[in-house]
């Protein structure tokens, strides 16, 4: 999958990304407004596009005072396909949130980073991960926490161990979720895997920890956040 235009896996023309636009925006856009947000094209082809558009009936173009304005038709046969198109990229994130809320046990942080976060990756982009997981046995001790305004810092002092039986269990799940990214996109996942101490230890320093907190899309399963937060809280 083109990670900045996935709608490449579906058609390489122009309908793609002008109809993902029109999909997401929700509203009537002149070409120029089309043209700003598409990811690909010039403003000529987006404008011959929706001229192809509106004759096919999945969007409407009408007069807005100055303006002809296009909109995608909600009601034709074909909207869903637009409208799937426009969420590929969260359904992504969401599938990975799911697959992540089965896992036993679950990661304490995770999220999505480098070119997939920043949308501007090509078809061998991999799509990085990072997983974060409380101490297995024979982690090095966290360092003491100290109070600090990094809301992820403040998350907790440090999580609940893991069981043996449940640690061993950690390297097969991130396998599988591997293979899923592999059939979700066709592109490669890469993980970082790191443990609760060695995460709090290295998340002052350059490289790709400054790429996680600048462009990462957390994916941290929803319950594990929200109880790392309570915990913060008391």
């Amino acid at each position: 999958m083109d990670l900045s235009d996935p709608t490449r896996a579906i058609t390489p023309t122009l309908d793609g990304p002008v109809l993902a636009v029109l999909a997401a925006a929700g509203h009537p856009m002149t070409v120029g407004e089309v043209a700003k947000l598409v990811v690909r094209g010039s403003e000529i082809g987006v404008r011959r596009c929706l001229a192809r558009l509106v004759d096919e009936g999945i969007v409407k173009s009408t007069e807005m005072g100055r303006n002809r304005v296009h909109e995608l038709n909600r009601e034709h046969l074909a909207a869903p396909v637009a409208e799937l198109l426009a969420r590929m990229r969260p359904e992504l994130l969401g599938r990975i949130r799911a697959e992540l809320n089965k896992w036993r046990p679950k990661p304490y942080y995770a999220c999505v980073f480098g070119s997939a976060a920043r949308a501007d990756g090509g078809t061998t982009s991999d799509i990085d991960l990072l997983l974060v997981h409380a101490p297995f046995p024979g982690d090095p001790q966290p360092p003491k926490q100290k109070r600090t305004s990094d809301s992820l810092m403040q998350m907790s002092s440090s999580p609940p161990p893991v069981l043996a039986s449940e640690a061993k269990r950690w390297p097969g799940q991130i396998e599988r979720l591997r293979e899923k990214v592999r059939d979700w996109t066709g592109n490669p996942a890469q993980t970082v895997d790191l443990s609760w101490a060695e995460w709090v230890t290295h998340r002052g320093d350059s490289g790709v920890f400054d790429e996680i907190r600048r462009d990462g899309i957390e994916v941290t399963p929803r319950s594990v956040l929200s109880d790392a937060l309570f915990s913060s809280e008391g």
